[in-house]
């Protein structure tokens, strides 16, 4: 073969291979799936069997991992390795990995000074995902039999690179296109709710306006008692309702914040309130989660706590959140009297609650209680690799 036909070759087999990469991309706008296709496609065409994704927050910059595939177990054994800062991640973030806007082939500094279960790797080629010049985070890549890449396949990453950064791109904007969207059918749900409300109470006047014309006639007789009942049912169903729907579609709690920037205004406020001692920790990496994800345990820890506040009598509580790649866990412990599991009411509203609302994200609920030795409520819910939670059956 001459050396024009070895570079057609060559040219048709990277476009056939960019093809791919592209089409798939494109099949989604969901930013999981867009992570996971390039990892996969990527091993399926070039032979690079290993792949992780550091994205950037667009809030303030910091770095976490978004996603992977087959990591040798130096660093699915202790996945603390994958936290923080490296080598290539401070190169990008300084401009210096060979210009900053290209392929470069670096040392992996989690995994440079082990000797142990690193699946034979040393190395890994970064490539820089951009948008628009935006720094948007790095796709590594390496081969379980590492073989230096030559210039061609360090190109042709680099057009894999803008595929993708393009894809994460739009994919973000749809997000917050859909955020957007969602505010806005909130706040119009959340006038209907008013009328509603008005509606509700209007009925409430009437009664009591009958009860009192009633009394002004000095009548006592069954008329007033039964129109005062109706006023009184009247109102429990309407605060009742007044309440659950405005707790479920109003955008107030995490609006702007952070799940962990939520919990510690809840706590701040409720230790003020209450004149308990209430702490709370976190820890791990924090990363963006949906927000029907983060919504959901900020409601979970509100029920808790007036749980706690109502039934337990107690004096201390703790409350973590805790954050890995594979889930994400929510612990409230208290040191009040505690009641038993196993006889708790079904007009518990409030455990059943908590129960239903994690189910429907795809996650579990365990109570330890006794009499006398206080309550630990864990949430769990799991996370796949771009730190996002699986699709959940009927959504």
């Amino acid at each position: 073969m001459t050396k024009e036909n070895e570079t057609l070759s060559r040219r048709n087999y990277e476009l056939s291979i960019l093809k791919t990469i592209a089409e798939a991309l494109n099949q989604s706008a969901d930013l999981d799936e867009i992570l996971q296709v390039a990892l996969g496609k990527l091993a399926e065409l070039l032979d690079l069997h290993t792949g992780w994704i550091w994205l950037l927050h667009d809030e303030n910059g910091e770095s976490y991992l978004a996603a992977q595939q087959n990591l040798p177990p130096a660093l699915t054994k202790k996945p603390e390795r994958m936290d923080g800062s490296c080598f290539c991640l401070d190169s990008y973030r300084e401009g210096d990995m060979d210009g900053a806007a290209n392929v470069n082939v670096i040392t992996c500094s989690r995994l440079k000074w082990l000797s142990e279960d690193t699946a034979g790797l040393r190395y890994h080629t970064s490539i820089p995902l951009y948008a628009h010049g935006k720094k948007l985070g790095i796709l590594n890549v390496a081969g379980t039999d590492w073989r230096e890449l030559s210039p061609e396949d360090l190109r042709l990453l680099h057009t894999v690179g803008d595929l993708l950064g393009m894809a994460v791109e739009r994919a973000r904007l749809f997000q917050q296109s859909m955020h957007l969207g969602a505010l806005e059918e909130r706040n119009r749900l959340a006038r209907e709710i008013h009328d509603t409300l008005a509606q509700g109470l209007t009925a409430v006047l009437m009664k009591l306006e009958t009860a009192d014309a009633l009394l002004e006639k000095g009548d006592d007789s069954q008329n007033l008692h039964s129109s005062l009942h109706s006023a009184i049912a009247l109102t429990r169903a309407t605060l009742e309702e007044a309440r659950r729907s405005v707790l479920d579609l109003r955008a107030a709690p995490l609006e702007g914040r952070s799940i962990a920037e939520a919990l510690s205004a809840l706590v701040d406020t409720i230790r003020k309130t209450w004149k308990k001692r209430v702490v709370l920790s976190t820890s791990g990496e924090y990363r963006p989660l949906p927000s029907r994800i983060e919504v959901g345990l900020y409601r979970v820890a509100q029920e808790a706590l007036a749980n706690i506040q109502k039934h337990a009598a107690a004096e201390a509580i703790h409350v973590q959140l805790l954050m890995s790649m594979d889930s994400v866990k929510l612990t409230i412990k208290d040191d009040g009297k505690g009641f038993e599991p196993d006889n708790i009411s079904h007009n518990s509203y409030g455990l059943i609650g908590i129960n239903e609302r994690i189910r429907l994200l795809g996650g579990t609920l365990s109570v330890q209680s006794s009499t006398g030795q206080g309550t630990v409520l864990e949430v769990s819910i799991p996370l796949n690799r771009s730190g996002y939670p699986p699709s959940v059956p009927g959504e």
